[in-house]
C-alpha cells in the first residue's frame, strides 16, 4: 500500500520508550503511518492543527492535562477525529467518562502489538474495540446499573434533535450551520436544554443524554 493511502495516526504518550515503540509499530504496518509523537496533551493541542491525523492513540495519565480532559477538547475541535484511549487504568469511572466523552476505543497498555493494529483497523471500520478486561467491566456495569427507562425531561423535538447532534460530535458552530441558524440561536436552545437536564456544560449534557437514553 502506498504511503499516501495509509491512515494517519498520532500518539499522545509521556513515556518516551512507549511513545517511540508505538510510532515504530505504526510505521512498519501496511495500513498506518505515525504522523506525530506528543509527550503531553498540551503539546498535542498546540500542534495538532498543523497536521490533523485520522486516529489518535491517547494515554490518560499524562503530566499536566490528563488524556480524558484533553480528549474532550480534541473532540470539540475535530468531531470526526477517532480517539483510542491506551492506558493502564481499568477503573469504572475512567472507562465511563472516556466512553461518554466520545472515545472510539479503550485499550490497556498490555495489548499485544498485533491486537493493537487490529483494534485500529476496527475503529477505522466503525467499531469500538475494548480490551477483554474493559469489555467485562462494561458488561458488569450494565448488569448492576441498568439504564433507566427513557426520560425526556420535557425536551421539545427540536431540543432533542440538537442534543442528538451534540452526541454525534457537532459543536455549536457546526450545529448552527447544519440547522441553518445562528450560533446565538443554538446557544439559546442549549441554555434551555441545560436547565431542563440540570447540567452546566456540553459534556454533562451529552453524558446525561446517553445515560438516560434521551437520544
Amino acid at each position: 500500500m502506498e504511503t499516501s493511502k495509509k491512515k494517519r495516526v498520532a500518539i499522545v504518550e509521556d513515556i518516551a520508550g512507549i511513545r517511540e515503540s508505538l510510532g515504530e509499530l505504526l510505521n512498519i504496518s501496511d495500513s498506518y503511518e505515525c504522523t506525530a509523537l506528543y509527550r503531553s496533551m498540551e503539546d498535542a493541542l498546540a500542534r495538532i492543527s498543523f497536521d490533523v491525523p485520522d486516529v489518535v492513540l491517547c494515554d490518560i495519565g499524562l503530566p499536566g492535562m490528563n488524556g480524558l480532559d484533553g480528549m474532550k477538547i480534541l473532540k470539540e475541535q475535530y468531531p470526526a477525529l477517532l480517539i483510542i484511549m491506551l492506558t493502564v487504568y481499568d477503573d469504572n469511572d475512567r472507562i465511563v467518562e472516556a466512553i461518554c466523552a466520545g472515545a472510539s476505543g479503550y485499550l490497556l497498555k498490555n495489548t499485544p502489538p498485533e491486537k493493537l493494529i487490529a483494534s485500529i483497523d476496527e475503529v477505522v471500520a466503525g467499531g469500538a474495540p475494548m480490551s477483554p478486561e474493559i469489555a467485562r467491566r462494561v458488561m458488569e456495569l450494565f448488569r448492576t446499573n441498568p439504564p433507566p427507562k427513557v426520560v425526556d425531561h420535557d425536551l421539545t423535538p427540536h431540543e432533542v434533535r440538537l442534543l442528538k447532534m451534540l452526541v454525534d460530535g457537532h459543536n455549536y458552530k457546526t450545529a448552527a450551520s447544519e440547522l441553518g441558524v445562528s450560533i446565538n440561536t443554538i446557544s439559546f436552545h442549549m441554555r434551555n436544554i441545560y436547565g431542563k437536564l440540570q447540567v452546566h456544560s456540553k459534556s454533562e449534557a451529552v453524558a446525561k443524554a446517553l445515560r438516560n437514553r434521551i437520544v
